[in-house]
């Protein structure tokens, strides 16, 4: 294997507010020790300095510079690809959010057609046992629920939940969080579907640690929902959070006319779905239709006159709350296979997305007509 082929270029992120990093400089450092050569675009908005990965020997390159690479090295990043008609000529191992029919798929994919790059998305690199081998979850759902408490800490103070900022690390979230909920946080309810997986894992830690009662954490998962939904459960908490991965189409957790039925007999203030299928036409919980933001984090769902206000956050990058121990979990985790992306073409790992490309790729074709 030459020298050439063990090469990343990890490239800067352009979402408003996102401070993670697919490549830390810890995992950096074990790439370059491994034989392979870094590249870093410098980034102000990451939480890691550019001086840490020029410490540990990587070759630091200009902001966004990415498009002008060398064709063969490999673009690494987080999350998708500011929105361009722009063909893609490289290799990309990144977040792409365009395989479930989101809106904009075929669009994103028909720039990898016109060209001739390949990508291989985050979501999708899966073991043998068909986990991801890297995900954001835990922290999804740990900074997912943080949000909805900060959310229902607003509402009770008759406010609505302002901007909100990144942490330096999980203490600094867990006390401003149980300082803003002040003293309140053994009346909160909060309901957790999908509570065995990384993401409900997250959330449930996160409301134990800022002090909720154990009894008022009701965690769900297959077992509690598989009578399907709608479910009066969710109306009678205070904060519900979404923590499923969506494959198939399932009844609707959560509907607009079951909130218009019960009126003001609605304990449920606070609605957080970290799985984000906004977009998605089998979205569970059907009661909203924008992403919200960490400028604007809620988005008021439609009551009726005379009811209380029900908050829903759709932020679709809850992690970048704790963006640098988000991103140690997460680069870690995905580690193992960057050091085997040298032989994508019979690791399986790589194959298999390759595959799941090659047939997205094919129906994207389709409906762009190419």
């Amino acid at each position: 294997m030459s020298d050439k082929e063990k090469r990343f270029w990890l490239r800067c992120e352009t979402k408003p507010f996102e401070r993670r990093a697919a490549l830390t400089p810890t995992t950096a450092r074990k790439l370059i020790n491994s034989g392979f050569t870094v590249y870093v675009e410098r980034d102000q908005q990451r939480i890691f300095d550019d001086s840490e990965y020029e410490t540990v020997g990587c070759k630091l390159v200009e902001n966004n510079s990415w498009p002008n690479a060398p064709i063969d090295v490999p673009i690494l990043g987080l999350k998708e690809l500011a929105v361009s008609d722009s063909p893609l000529p490289h290799t990309h191992v990144q977040f792409a959010h365009c395989y479930k029919n989101q809106a904009g798929w075929s669009s994103v994919l028909a720039r990898f057609y016109r060209g001739g790059g390949t990508l291989y998305d985050l979501e999708f690199l899966n073991d043998a046992n068909g986990r991801r081998v890297a995900a954001f979850g835990f922290h999804a759902g740990f900074a997912g629920a943080a949000a909805g408490a900060l959310a229902y800490a607003a509402q009770r103070n008759g406010k609505k939940l302002g901007p909100l900022e990144p942490y330096a690390d999980e203490g600094a979230m867990v006390a401003d969080v149980k300082a803003k909920l002040g003293g309140r946080e053994k009346e909160v309810k909060a309901l957790v579907i999908g509570a065995l997986g990384r993401c409900g894992r997250g959330a449930v830690d996160l409301f134990r640690k800022i002090g909720l009662d154990e009894n008022n954490i009701l965690k769900w998962d297959l077992d509690e929902t598989a009578k399907g939904g709608p479910f009066q459960e969710i109306l009678d908490v205070d904060v519900f959070v979404n923590c499923i991965y969506l494959t198939t189409q399932i009844p609707p957790f959560l509907t607009e006319e079951q909130i218009y039925s019960v009126g003001t007999n609605r304990r449920l203030g606070v609605v957080v779905d970290v799985s984000c299928d906004t977009t998605n036409p089998n979205n569970p919980i059907p009661i909203y239709s924008v992403n919200t933001t960490f400028s604007e984090p809620t988005v008021a769902a439609v009551v009726g006159a005379g009811n209380s206000p029900l908050d829903v956050i759709s932020i679709d990058h809850l992690p970048t709350l704790l963006p640098r121990e988000a991103s140690e979990q997460f680069s870690a985790d995905l580690l193992p296979s960057l050091l085997e992306f040298p032989g994508r073409d019979h690791v399986r790992v790589w194959t298999d997305a390759k595959r799941l490309y090659e047939e997205k790729l094919a129906e994207a074709a389709k409906v762009e007509k190419l």
